[in-house]
């Protein structure tokens, strides 16, 4: 066979080979079926690459959300607890003040709602005293306040216990004794059975000069 007539055979062979269906696509888009033609690999191996692609950034971003919703779980408990705290915190200022106006009025009723039942107390001169011995010196005037400034306070939070430390201005008389001086003073503060503040525990001391005799 001549040679011009060998090219002239192959190039048809190649057209036949390259079906191109008119049909699939878009108007006038061009499909190549490779699978007649040697080297280039077919349309399912390449979908199979394609899924398994897509299945691997499906796992990818799945474990992306996993992690980001993990890793905000303690930021949306964390609000909540803050608020509570806070809301905490203003209660007990609020009771604090509370204590501080039944003192000075010397007010049985109003002291014996702030205090627990077992609360107990350590006076500036190391003596304890019980809820009942409290109110029963209020009731006879052992103490006399004209004033009780605060300041310096603090809060700690441990769970449904709170630590109330200040600082306190007092001018008064203790029969005939003048108290009057700079003391600082803790609170304990617990939640009772209906879920309200009370005082359990009360601590003062007497703030000294260095150069003040004891």
């Amino acid at each position: 066979m001549p040679a011009s007539n060998l090219r002239q055979s192959r190039k048809l062979r190649y057209v036949n080979s390259t079906r191109i269906d008119w049909r699939a696509g878009c108007a006038g888009q061009k499909r190549i079926d490779r699978r007649n033609l040697p080297g280039l690999p077919s349309d399912t191996f390449m979908l199979g690459i394609l899924n398994s692609s897509l299945e691997i950034a499906s796992r990818k971003l799945a474990l992306v959300l996993v992690l980001a919703l993990l890793g905000c779980a303690p930021t949306l408990q964390a609000g909540p607890q803050r608020a509570q705290k806070h809301e905490n915190r203003h209660e007990i200022e609020q009771i604090e003040e509370a204590w501080r106006n039944a003192v000075l009025k010397a007010d049985v009723s109003a002291i014996d709602a702030l205090l627990a039942d077992d609360y107990m107390a350590i006076t500036a001169s190391g003596t304890l005293e019980t809820k009942e011995k409290a109110l029963a010196n209020v009731r006879a005037g052992v103490n006399h306040f004209t004033s009780i400034d605060l300041s310096e306070r603090k809060l700690r939070f441990y769970g449904t216990t709170v630590l109330v430390t200040s600082r306190a201005e007092v001018s008064g008389v203790s029969g005939n004794r003048d108290i009057s001086g700079s003391y600082r003073y803790t609170h304990v503060y617990a939640r009772d059975a209906q879920g309200k503040w009370k005082i359990v525990s009360f601590e003062v001391s007497r703030i000294r000069d260095p150069d003040e005799h004891k």
